[in-house]
């Protein structure tokens, strides 16, 4: 508790330094001078605090402004009803656990009722024990490691925390099965970052099913999340000749590893999961990944009306499409603001204990259909919904099916 307190105080010293680097000056309160979003018409309407702990700078920073991005039209369009308003707090915690910790106590100072985040799964990890201590409402809209939803070492859930995105089992468990059958794959290769959590994770649920249906795990390789050459790994790969590769990574990996597995002559299907969301952007040669397929939750060839309505939205305001990450990001706050409703019909004043418990048990009772389809959430907190398959071909993502 002494170092709770300690980091808390530094956090109020640190944070002035880093605030600047918070994300849009319009959207984001100071310590000093908290202040509503621009579009809060209804001054004597209730109000209720949420924070948002995001990487808006450092190498995961296309992830966090995706997820910005989302949060802000759900809170632009929630608003601009009237009534009931949303005032938030933006940390930006460039992707670092320790940043993270210092973003969690600063937003709990500023007096926050209920959090979304982090982004990543390492940050997340990092602050899911102390939301839990105390009894913080969280969601997040991108970390996928199970245990961000439950204790690894005793398998206790972390009540207080829930998601809106797929985990790393569901992904590795899925991505194994479609390449057996749907790919008729035989044999896989799996070339995976061991220092990134989300890779170790989503590496482990394949291997693990893989050795239930069958595909013969023939080569597996390890990079780390600072590399700048796979050539080693991919070479080695490609003198197994397997069917498939599996490449759990984020999109600066993707856009590494996929001209290099060119040169190298690696001839084989590479499948990837949500990570890979905006990999095609980041090559300068999109032909470089022919074949490929990944994993992810949402789809712009959706033609329900609620999801088409979101895309005209989100790209009025921000020049572009939603991805995958924006999406749920809006379905993130959505299931947690439906909560916070539903704690305010209860009775209870935002910010109180009683508040946070009451948004919390409504949450695990959440059964809604946002723009990544229909949400309910099991016993450990992870979202129930249908995944979505995207392919790669003649250098344009393709919507495959669902899965």
């Amino acid at each position: 508790m002494k170092y709770r307190t300690l980091t808390r105080v530094l956090a109020l010293i640190v944070v002035l330094a880093l605030f600047a680097a918070c994300g849009p000056a319009a959207t984001t309160t100071t310590p000093e001078t908290p202040t509503p979003p621009a579009d809060v018409t209804d001054v004597d309407a209730q109000e209720v605090h949420i924070g948002l702990l995001a990487p808006l700078t450092g190498p995961v920073a296309y992830f966090g402004t995706s997820v910005y991005q989302g949060f802000q039209i759900f809170f632009d369009e929630y608003n601009a009803r009237g009534g009931l308003q949303i005032r938030y707090t933006i940390f930006d915690e460039e992707g670092d656990p320790a940043n993270a910790v210092i973003g969690y106590n600063h937003l709990v100072d500023q007096g926050v009722t209920a959090i979304i985040g982090s982004v990543t799964s390492g940050p997340t990890l990092a602050v899911v024990p102390l939301s839990y201590e105390d009894g913080m409402p969280m969601i997040t809209a991108t970390s996928t490691a199970a245990a961000v939803t439950v204790n690894a070492a005793t398998g206790q859930v972390w009540s207080n925390m829930f998601r809106s995105c797929f985990i790393d089992p569901f992904q590795g468990i899925r991505m194994a099965d479609f390449a057996v059958e749907e790919l008729e794959a035989t044999t896989a290769a799996v070339l995976y970052s061991n220092d990134i959590d989300y890779s170790i994770g989503l590496m482990e649920a394949f291997v693990a099913r893989a050795a239930e249906i069958g595909l013969d795990i023939v080569h597996v390789e390890q990079f780390v999340d600072v590399a700048v050459d796979l050539s080693g790994q991919l070479t080695n790969i490609a003198a197994h000749n397997p069917d498939v590769v599996f490449f759990p990574a984020y999109i600066r990996h993707v856009a590494l590893m996929a001209p290099q597995a060119q040169d190298v002559g690696l001839d084989a299907v590479i499948l990837g999961a949500d990570g890979w969301t905006g990999a095609r952007a980041q090559l300068e040669d999109p032909s470089v990944l022919e074949r490929a397929y990944f994993l992810t939750g949402f789809s712009v060839e959706s033609n329900d009306p609620f999801v088409q309505g979101f895309i005209a939205n989100y790209t009025a305001r921000w020049g572009l499409a939603p991805n995958m990450f924006a999406a749920q990001a809006y379905d993130a706050a959505m299931i947690l603001m439906a909560a916070i409703e539903k704690a305010l019909d209860d009775g209870y004043e935002p910010g109180t204990a009683e508040f946070k418990a009451a948004t919390i048990r409504h949450m695990a009772a959440t059964d809604i259909v946002g723009v990544t389809g229909h949400i309910t959430y099991d016993e450990f907190n992870n979202p129930q919904k249908t995944a979505f398959i995207v392919g790669i071909y003649e250098g344009e993502y393709n919507f495959w099916g669902t899965w």
